[in-house]
């Protein structure tokens, strides 16, 4: 009898949209919280099934309002993380009072029926969304919306195979995992994923796989962008039958594409009868300034997909927005999702939608996210730690060095400067290891970024006094 060796030890994923919780610095600040929280979090551990970066949990929330969270122990936080959900802020009166009028009205259709809000909603979306997008489909989740935009893209091109970037997150899906590019969510003993899933490197100039050295001083993004451009049309017309190529068109780490990056890769799609699929999930609805990421460019894709945000920070709601032509799967069941037109949840999505444009919050995140990476470049200069600030509108990064020479990401660093800002009322994530990534609601004011700002400065200055690296 043939014995089977055993198993070696797995590769550990690397970190990219979140911070780790499993290591000693969180142990150690999650050891200061008070009895109310502690006994939450141990009972949260108990009962949910642990994964990666939630399990266990920082804290236990008790309130949440505007900009701000508090937890058990009366701890409140200026929330600079979210999970891009809270653009108009935690609690929006409005936004409570129109879902409790639509639960008075009709709380729920069938999926057999329509009903008012719905219609509103899908209306409003082909409204507002670049192009002749507006044809639509809604879902509970981003993760299940990437879903749907892919089986579009294969039932109208007749093709299997996508092309997406490596480091990317589209959800957690097999689908959605297949297409993204996260270790985290590939790396296991999950079980293969998708067949014809193909990657290329993200627009990232900072840290580019091609040995091209870029910096604030010598700014080569543009040629970066090129040369990843360049990859994607050889390896569309290498592979000759691709079906969808799926991105952010502003990466939420963030990375942020150079000028006539996407015109180049639209027309690399177009030349090879490929669909070009923008994921929107946390970028759109005002995030980068303008009420769409990919407005920044003028480029329009063929599917645009959105979520986290739509739902207010109240309710769960995504939606994919095709144009009219892709309208090619009638004989088949894309989702039929229960609560695909609830009534409840597509009040809430278009009452966002109102209260971002009546209260001008797209502006305000341009004009508030230009001032803040101003004085983050102020940051940097008084901070060698600082090896890149980078951003558009409320997605913005701050990147943390051991040396600007090498660009050796500073892990340590960026996890006592985390947990020093939590001490002092600020929440944000730490994106590819280093990255202090702040995503705030579009009701951020200036006084509350500078604020924000201040804390992450000071605590920059604390930990490197303190010899973390």
């Amino acid at each position: 009898m043939t014995s089977r060796k055993a198993p070696g030890p797995r590769r550990a994923p690397g970190q990219s949209e979140s911070e780790t919780n499993a290591g000693p610095l969180r142990r150690e600040w999650t050891k200061r919280l008070g009895a109310d929280a502690r006994a939450r979090v141990e009972k949260d551990a108990a009962c949910f099934l642990h994964q990666s970066v939630s399990s266990p949990c920082l804290s236990a929330i008790a309130k949440a309002q505007g900009i701000w969270i508090e937890d058990m122990d009366g701890r409140r936080y200026m929330d600079f993380h979210g999970n891009s959900v809270h653009h108009i802020g935690y609690g929006h009166p409005r936004l409570k009072q129109a879902i409790a009028r639509q639960m008075d009205e009709l709380p729920f259709a069938p999926r057999r029926f329509t009903c008012d809000a719905a219609i509103a909603l899908a209306e409003k979306l082909g409204a507002i969304t670049p192009g002749a997008l507006n044809k639509v489909l809604f879902t509970t989740g981003g993760s299940d919306a990437v879903e749907t935009a892919l089986k579009i893209a294969r039932v109208a091109t007749g093709r299997f195979k996508t092309l997406s970037f490596w480091d990317a997150f589209h959800g957690a899906g097999f689908g959605a995992s297949s297409v993204g590019g996260e270790q985290l969510f590939r790396l296991g003993p999950i079980g293969p994923l998708l067949a014809g899933a193909e990657h290329v490197p993200p627009f990232d100039a900072y840290r580019n796989p091609f040995g091209i050295e870029h910096s604030r001083d010598t700014p080569r993004e543009g040629e970066v962008g090129d040369m990843v451009a360049s990859l994607i049309r050889f390896t569309l017309e290498k592979e000759g039958d691709v079906a969808a190529f799926i991105a952010e068109p502003n990466r939420a780490v963030p990375y942020i594409p150079p000028p006539g990056f996407w015109k180049k890769v639209r027309a690399a799609c177009n030349d090879a009868g490929a669909l070009l699929i923008f994921d929107e999930i946390p970028t759109g609805l005002g995030k980068t300034g303008k009420m769409f990421a990919c407005d920044h460019d003028a480029v329009v894709p063929d599917i645009l997909v959105l979520g986290k945000a739509l739902g207010g920070g109240i309710l769960p709601i995504a939606a994919t927005i095709c144009r009219p032509e892709l309208d090619v799967c009638g004989d088949f069941a894309l989702g039929h999702y229960t609560h695909e037109k609830n009534p409840v949840t597509c009040r809430a999505a278009l009452t966002t939608i109102e209260i971002i444009e009546e209260e001008g919050l797209v502006e305000n995140a341009a004009l508030t996210g230009a001032w803040a990476l101003e004085r983050m470049g102020g940051m940097m200069d008084r901070h060698q730690a600082i090896g890149d600030v980078r951003g558009r509108g409320f997605l913005l990064g701050i990147d943390l060095v051991k040396d600007r020479a090498s660009k050796e990401p500073a892990r340590e660093l960026a996890e006592e400067v985390l947990y020093r800002c939590l001490d002092n009322g600020l929440s944000f994530k730490i994106s590819m290891g280093s990255v202090l990534t702040l995503t705030p609601a579009l009701v951020t004011t200036r006084d509350e970024m500078e604020q924000a700002l201040g804390i992450i400065d000071a605590a920059i200055a604390a930990a490197t006094r303190a010899g973390r690296r």
